[in-house]
């Protein structure tokens, strides 16, 4: 499984997201610190879900963190998070 498959089942099972996108950015860092041939080492992640409603920003991202704990350790160099629950992107 890849790396964007794995983060995308993780999220997936813990969050049950109303929306999610994952997206590999690694492409537009080679030549950069972390970037690896082959990619997967950078990763944008765009998810709404229930579970973030009441939470902090902060919150919200140590949650996540919390649970990529393996692939932050590992292949993951970075990773951008936005976070949200349901009706905030209208604001």
């Amino acid at each position: 499984m890849s790396v964007k498959d794995n983060i995308s089942k993780k999220l997936s099972e813990a969050f049950a997201p109303e929306s999610l996108d994952v997206a590999d950015e690694s492409y537009l860092h080679e030549g950069h610190a972390g970037h690896r041939p082959g990619g997967e080492t950078h990763f944008r992640i765009h998810i709404v879900s229930q579970a973030f409603e009441g939470k902090s920003r902060v919150e919200r991202h140590r949650m996540i963190n919390t649970l990529l704990a393996a692939e932050l350790d590992g292949p993951i160099h970075a990773l951008a998070i936005r976070a949200m629950a349901p009706g905030e992107q209208q604001r």
